[in-house]
């Protein structure tokens, strides 16, 4: 049997879903009786509840909590580095799947640690140097930890979209698989909505990377329609126009899924992105969606055929003309949901995940 073993900082948001998923598909019995998989995680993030880690995810799957930081801390990363040395060493994994940042560093000097040769995998979900919150300086110091580990140790980038591909290429070694939902679980939720006026939205957590000021300045210019955030978080004080309401959160899944059903278009406004999973889901939902041109974003949406990609609010006028029709919005509401059936079905990108590791 096959152990893999997927290490983890940044369990919330998206990846929170992407990981719910994969035990899921990896906690299959089938799946199961060939491959045993843990998932090692840290529940620091505020947004991380616990208790329904345990709950949602899979029971055929093992999971193991390690205390991580996200930001810089010399005594307590070489804690958790000591931490996950001892975790590996008991498991003995044969394969060993770095997920984010500060895992992909901690990670892989557990792996050295362990002096035993293994195979190793890293995915980003969005590189840290690509941050806009952050100086350049930084940033740049963030790009060389990349390339030095990467140099050290080794290993296979598998990058989560096509743009961190053509990046993580230039690092070093590495291979696509792209993020996917599930799409048939997502599909129960359809319902056609009809809405007395517009109604835009985003799914997230209001923080500077989603750019709750440009939502806000998005409906300010639009103030015949209505937006949504389904979500909550530390910045929801930058919302203030009277068009927009903030749901808060919702743990029951099918509720979010409710929520996000009934939206006629989807508004992307991030600063960045690995592959974002709620465009993903809002794309299974037929929304045509409206997003920043930038990586992750342009990766899923086709300008002009799955929805619009822009850099400036003054592009948007025509693309709300055009999404404000019922008939234009199946048009590209279909294409949406194709494009996402064809490129980012989670079935589909967890075999090929599988592929790799096997081979």
């Amino acid at each position: 049997m096959l152990k893999v073993v997927h290490i983890i900082e940044a369990l919330g948001g998206g990846v929170y879903t992407y990981f719910n998923d994969l035990s899921a598909y990896f906690g299959e019995d089938e799946i199961k009786n060939c491959i045993d998989t843990t998932i090692i995680y840290s529940g620091n993030r505020k947004e991380i509840d616990r208790d329904k880690i345990k709950s949602d995810f899979s029971s055929n799957i093992n999971l193991l909590e390690i205390n991580m930081l996200r930001n810089f801390s010399p005594l307590k990363d070489l804690k958790s580095v000591i931490q996950l040395t001892k975790a590996l060493k008991k498991i003995n994994p044969d394969v060993i799947h770095l997920h984010s940042s500060k895992a992909g560093v901690l990670g892989r000097i557990a792996y050295f640690f362990l002096f035993k040769k293994k195979k190793l995998y890293y995915s980003p979900h969005g590189y840290s140097f690509l941050r806009t919150d952050i100086s350049k300086p930084i940033r740049k110091i963030y790009w060389l930890i990349e390339k030095i580990t990467q140099a050290l140790f080794g290993g296979v980038t598998i990058a989560c979209g096509d743009t961190e591909f053509e990046i993580a290429k230039k690092i070093g070694n590495s291979k696509l698989v792209r993020n996917g939902v599930d799409i048939r679980s997502i599909r129960q939720n359809f319902v056609e909505n009809k809405n007395d006026k517009l109604t835009v939205g985003i799914l997230g957590r209001i923080t500077y990377q989603k750019n709750p000021i440009l939502f806000n300045e998005i409906a300010l210019n639009f103030p015949d329609f209505n937006f949504v955030w389904i979500g909550d978080g530390e910045l929801n004080s930058l919302l203030t126009a009277p068009n927009i309401k903030i749901t808060g959160w919702f743990f029951d899944r099918k509720h979010i899924l409710k929520e996000l059903n009934n939206l006629d278009v989807y508004l992307q406004t991030s600063l960045w992105e690995g592959l974002p999973i709620a465009v993903l889901e809002a794309m299974v939902l037929e929304k045509p969606v409206i997003a920043t041109n930038v990586i992750g974003n342009k990766d899923i949406v086709i300008h002009n055929e799955t929805g619009f990609l822009f850099d400036e609010i003054s592009e948007l006028e025509p693309y709300f003309q055009i999404l404000s029709k019922s008939e234009n919005r199946n048009l590209f509401a279909k294409k949406a949901f194709e494009r996402c059936s064809e490129l980012f079905d989670k079935n589909k990108n967890f075999e090929e995940l599988i592929y790799i590791y096997k081979s």
